[in-house]
């Protein structure tokens, strides 16, 4: 898990997840209501790799990850 402060001011979780066909996502949870989950596909090979990858990664990177993101789906 990794928490970043987006350009409007709002809180964030980022952990790696993973969709039911397999795909895996990077999951943004804000730390206080507000805004709704989001998600982003990551190129990753499996969750380890996803997480390593989200830790290794700017606030600059991450915010543009959650530019792209859209609602997560159940």
């Amino acid at each position: 898990m990794k928490r970043f402060q987006d350009r409007q001011g709002v809180d964030w979780e980022v952990v790696a997840g993973r969709e039911s066909w397999g795909a895996i996502v990077a999951l943004f949870v804000p730390i206080r209501e507000g805004p709704e989950i989001r998600q982003a596909p990551l190129s990753a090979d499996g969750y380890g790799e996803a997480t390593t990858l989200l830790e290794s990664m700017s606030p600059e990177a991450l915010q543009d990850l959650l530019d792209v993101s859209g609602p997560k789906t159940s």
